[in-house]
Parts: C-alpha cells; sequence; structure tokens
C-alpha cells in the first residue's frame, strides 16, 4: 500500500487518537486536527465550525484523504448543548463537503449507528434506504445530525462528483476515552465503579460493544479499498451481543468491586431496547475482524482508566 496523506478531523478526541496511533503505524503521513492547544507533533489547532481556520490547514497541504471525525457526541449532550451540536456536527461536515467540492481528496465521513433509531429489525446498511424515515425515526438531535451529515455527503457526491465512504460505529470504547456525564455507558460505569461511585443500570437493554483498537484498524482499512458511495456498520461480533447488565458484572468484577453501589431499573425511555447489528459488509470489504471479547476489552479499559487516573499508584 503506497503512503498517503491524510486529515484526521477530531484526530486529537478518542476514537481520532487510536485512528491516528492506527494509520501512523502503517506508514501513512497523518495529520491530527482539533480543537486543543497542545504541541503535540502531525497536529494543527483547528475548528470545523469555522471555514477561514479549515480553509488554512488546505492551503498549507494537500490531503489525499479526510477522516472527517470532528462532532459533538451523545444523545443528551445534544440536547443540553444544541448549537454546538449544530454547528460542529452539520455547519462542520457542510464546511468540510466544500472544501472536498473544491480540492477532490477522498473522504470518510462518521456517522452513527444511532441514525438507525428506534428501528426493530436487523440494522443493516439499505434500512436507511429502504425505510420510509418516520419508521426508522431517530429519537434525538445527535442522530439527526448525523444523517443530514449522510446525507450531505450523498447529495454532494451527485452534485459535484465528490468521493465518500460513511461509517456508522456502535458503542465504540476503550483506552483515550475519559470520563465524561455524555459519554457511553462502558467508560460512566467504569468511572463511577473505581471511584466508588453510585450509576444505575437500567435492565433489558441489549448492546454490541466494539474495542477501540478493532474499529481502528478497520477503519484504517478503508484507504485499502475505498469504495465511493459506500457505507458501512462497524462493531463486535454478533455473538458478543450482551444485556448491559452483564456488561456492568463484567466491569465490577475487573475494578474489584461489588455491586452495592449499582441502582438496577427498568428500561430507560427513549431508548432502543435492542440493536441487533450487521457487520456482513465490512466484514466482506474492509477485513473487519475483531480481536476483543467484551471481557478482554473492559479489562484493558479498566487497566488504562488505573493509569490516566492514577489509581492504585
Amino acid at each position: 500500500m503506497d503512503t498517503q496523506k491524510i486529515l484526521v478531523t477530531g484526530g486529537a478526541g478518542f476514537i481520532g487518537t487510536n485512528l491516528v496511533n492506527e494509520l501512523t503505524s502503517r506508514g501513512h503521513e497523518v495529520t491530527a486536527l482539533d480543537l486543543y492547544n497542545t504541541d503535540r507533533d502531525n497536529y494543527i489547532r483547528g475548528d470545523v465550525r469555522n471555514y477561514r481556520q479549515l480553509e488554512r490547514v488546505f492551503d498549507r497541504q494537500k490531503f489525499d484523504y479526510v477522516y472527517h471525525l470532528a462532532a459533538e457526541y451523545g444523545r443528551w449532550n445534544g440536547e443540553d448543548y444544541y448549537e454546538n451540536l449544530w454547528q460542529t456536527n452539520v455547519m462542520g461536515t457542510k464546511h468540510v463537503l466544500r472544501l472536498q467540492e473544491k480540492l477532490k481528496f477522498r473522504m470518510i465521513f462518521f456517522s452513527s449507528a444511532e441514525v438507525y433509531g428506534d428501528y426493530e429489525g436487523i440494522m443493516s446498511e439499505d434500512v436507511m434506504i429502504n425505510n420510509p424515515i418516520k419508521d426508522t425515526y431517530q429519537m434525538n438531535d445527535y442522530a439527526i445530525t448525523k444523517w443530514a451529515g449522510e446525507l450531505m455527503c450523498m447529495n454532494s457526491a451527485k452534485m459535484f462528483s465528490t468521493e465518500t465512504v460513511r461509517v456508522r460505529p456502535v458503542n465504540c470504547y476503550g483506552p483515550h476515552e475519559h470520563y465524561n456525564p455524555y459519554r457511553g455507558f462502558i467508560p460512566k460505569f467504569i468511572y463511577h465503579a473505581l471511584f466508588n461511585k453510585p450509576y444505575t443500570v437500567f435492565k433489558g437493554h441489549k448492546r454490541i460493544i466494539d474495542y477501540v483498537e478493532d474499529t481502528a484498524r478497520t477503519f484504517a482499512n478503508i484507504v485499502d479499498n475505498f469504495i465511493p458511495g459506500e457505507a458501512y456498520n462497524v462493531g463486535g461480533k454478533q455473538e458478543w451481543e450482551r444485556d448491559i447488565k452483564e456488561y456492568s458484572d463484567l466491569i465490577l468484577k475487573a475494578v474489584g468491586r461489588d455491586d452495592s453501589r449499582v441502582t438496577y431499573k427498568e428500561a430507560e425511555p427513549f431508548t432502543t431496547k435492542i440493536k441487533t447489528m450487521d457487520f456482513s459488509k465490512s466484514v466482506r470489504d474492509l477485513k473487519h475482524d475483531p480481536k476483543f471479547p467484551p471481557e478482554e476489552g473492559i479489562k484493558r479499559t479498566v487497566e488504562w482508566m488505573k493509569w490516566y487516573y492514577r489509581i492504585g499508584e
């Protein structure tokens, strides 16, 4: 595989950091763009909400591929900070698309499995094509912004012949994901267990989780088999689907605590109970082959969080 010049927007974030490491390890020339002031190598500070800041990056360097990860993440974050959500996820994506239309780099756009909303069947990529949107309605602004981003990519491809692959990650977790209240349930449970704080587990929800090193490897494979216009679910193995209580039990075991600080409640409102994902397309085209089952991935994530938060030193 030839060396490619690659920009990763959101490259200092959780998935972005792991993806930059993976792409770099393969010999690509990788630049990360994010909001932070830092002296990291091959890093540029920039906000995708500001077209001028993005334009400056592309004026200075030419890129073959752009992985567009920069986004405000999460359902409740999107409710509480909806201005940031819409400006970053929609306007930010539009800015990147405008530059793509001019410069013709290939893009990998990061959507989300949230776009499937409350669809009750198997969530294969063509669900969004074959079902009226009202039947698969997105239940939150985060999901809506991600679907708007996909629609903009498809529209740009029709109007300007841009080449984009869309990916829909599913419950990705692992090292470099710091705790905040809007994160997914895995880092939340681990953080609360480590600090012996109470947390709530909603019963009746099933999920597949995906260890970030597995995910990053698959995302990095896209440059080896880039098929413009395709969309891919990327997650763990189907047989790894578990009840959320089982994940909580694995975390408590890895941390070494009982469940005395856990409150169990019935299913959470406005949340899909079971997300059954189809990953066969990413297995076929992107050699998606997850290595880390939940038991191993959770252990590794607990160890990283212990290190990050200086626990047990």
